[in-house]
């Protein structure tokens, strides 16, 4: 069988839907497998708890510290279903991440972008370093960037066929991020800002009924809204003040600048995780400038039969003439805006932490995907970046020692697995420090009756008193030796040091070997226990 031959019979048999669905696929292994493997960082740990509560006691109350409710209902259903793990917390954010590859099919078909532009974007979102790491993970920012191609494509919808109901699924999802984090309004900026662009050089026309439609979608995100802030009207009053409250502490977690970082802090993410992507980004940023065909009008021959069928029946029903639009250039300049914008704003944002730049990510993906199925280098290029993809990917989330990487942000160390057992094979256990989570989870309910928190300072004399067993501490905060008691140091959590390592991250970059900084643990266990044979 000749070459040829073997590639017309693969392409009879592979359309774009089997693509897609095996995309999919691998995306859904990608963050299923071992989603267990690593323990709960420290945010999950609380997300967890937060979760746990509401499912065995009905308790929850909107805090912007930690975020919007959607997170914790979502999960405190999980528990209710299939019981209380890590692997179970993890799993609605895993199936949200793997749903973003089957949400590029529509923006296809729809026209926007071409079929290997399609399965390139897909791909990429399949194997992305970050996108795999963050959806393996119980935080809200994977829930985002879900909501916000899910508006995307409705929006897209809505604006073709001028149905109410894509409406209404646009405006729920635009409800349901807002419930899920503080930032998704940086999204619903970002597409209205565009949309009033569009609509203004009359590249978008709006349905006649546009206002009547705009008034049920937000009362149908305001809805929303209103039963997850108000925790299904058991706490109205959190409608009054919540909203500001929100606003008062993000905007004082910006100007102290707590996790902060410089502004180029998400390119150094780039270019260690998502370099081809970013490249052909680049490139493709500039392809776009210099295409002469970027600032003029689509035509019906160039936009294609589908399209320019609608073209025209749109036209003929409109009282002043309206150019054709053409797609793909038309979806690529807003791809190049919502990147740009994201870029810009989270560079300012004083909070610079890893999950944040998913949402840079995201069009800037859609953007290097352009001209992918005319231009036979970019296919080249985007084959090379899958398999920088997949390494970084099975480098960062699936191995099980800690990692010495940026992606890291405070991870709780696997040395717990070993002071966990050290709690398991003791009879009381204080724990004399603050700084003690991931434990209120990982003992909780009855598994938390032989443990005791202390207030630091705790005096050795207080500890001799009680005759606990095991005695935790922060080493910054511990005691020389304590009769009776062997004394191992762990390390509790650790993370990569950007400022430690600013004068050598070149060299980081081909060896990985960097400054790491950690919360350690001082450990003493009683002689002659269970614990220390």
């Amino acid at each position: 069988m000749t070459a040829a031959v073997f590639t017309r019979i693969l392409r009879s048999h592979l359309s774009y839907e089997r693509i897609f669905l095996l995309l999919f696929l691998i995306a859904l292994i990608a963050r299923f497998t071992l989603l267990d493997l690593k323990l709960f960082h420290h945010d999950e740990a609380v997300h967890a708890w937060f979760s746990w509560r509401l499912q065995t006691l009905g308790t929850y109350s909107y805090d912007p510290v930690y975020h919007g409710p959607f997170l914790y209902y979502v999960t405190a259903g999980m528990f209710s279903l299939f019981g209380t793990s890590d692997l179970v917390g993890r799993i609605i954010p895993a199936l949200a991440g793997a749903l973003l590859i089957p949400l590029v099919y529509p923006i296809y078909r729809l026209g926007y972008i071409g079929g290997r532009q399609a399965v390139g974007a897909a791909l990429f979102l399949a194997v992305s370093p970050d996108m795999v790491y963050f959806s393996r993970f119980l935080r809200n920012d994977i829930f985002i960037v879900f909501f916000s191609l899910v508006l995307l494509v409705a929006a897209l919808y809505y604006f073709e066929r001028g149905e109410r109901k894509y409406l209404i699924i646009g405006a729920a999802a635009a409800g349901l991020g807002m419930c899920a984090k503080e930032n998704m309004p940086i999204v619903i900026a970002t597409f209205g800002s565009y949309l009033v662009y569009a609509v203004w050089r009359r590249t978008l026309i709006l349905p006649r009924r546009w206002k009547a439609d705009l008034v049920i979608g937000i009362m149908v995100a305001a809805g929303i809204m209103v039963v997850f802030y108000s925790s299904f009207l058991q706490h109205p009053e959190i409608l009054a003040d919540g909203w500001l409250r929100a606003i008062e502490h993000w905007t004082s977690m910006h100007q102290q600048q707590r996790l902060g970082g410089p502004p180029y802090f998400y390119l150094l993410l780039f270019v260690l995780y998502e370099l081809p992507v970013l490249l052909l980004a680049g490139c493709a940023v500039l392809q776009f400038l210099m295409s002469p065909a970027r600032g003029q009008p689509g035509t019906e021959e160039n936009i294609g039969g589908i399209d320019a069928l609608f073209n025209r029946m749109l036209r003929a029903s409109l009282p002043v003439p309206v150019p054709a639009m053409d797609r793909q250039n038309e979806f690529m300049r807003f791809c190049i805006y919502w990147m740009i914008t994201s870029v810009v704003i989270y560079a300012y944002i004083g909070e610079k932490v890893p999950w944040l730049i998913l949402h840079q990510l995201l069009p800037l993906i859609f953007v290097a995907v352009y001209r992918l199925d005319r231009d036979r280098w970019k296919s080249v290029a985007a084959a090379g970046a899958v398999i920088f993809l997949v390494v970084m990917t099975l480098h960062v989330a699936f191995t099980p020692a800690d990692i010495n990487e940026p992606i890291v942000q405070v991870q709780n160390s696997e040395d717990l697995r070993t002071i966990m057992a050290l709690i398991d094979a003791s009879a009381t256990v204080a724990i004399t420090t603050d700084n003690y989570w991931p434990l209120p989870w990982y003992y909780r309910g009855q598994a938390n009756s032989h443990i005791a928190y202390l207030t630091p300072p705790v005096s050795p004399e207080t500890l001799r008193a009680r005759d606990f067993d095991l005695i935790i501490a922060h080493d910054l905060e511990s005691y020389p030796s304590l009769p009776g008691y062997e004394k191992e140091t762990y390390r509790h959590s650790y993370w990569f040091s950007t400022h430690d390592n600013k004068d050598r991250l070149l060299a980081y970059y081909f060896t990985r070997e960097g400054i790491t900084g950690s919360v350690n643990w001082d450990v003493f266990v009683r002689e002659n226990t269970p614990a220390c044979i």
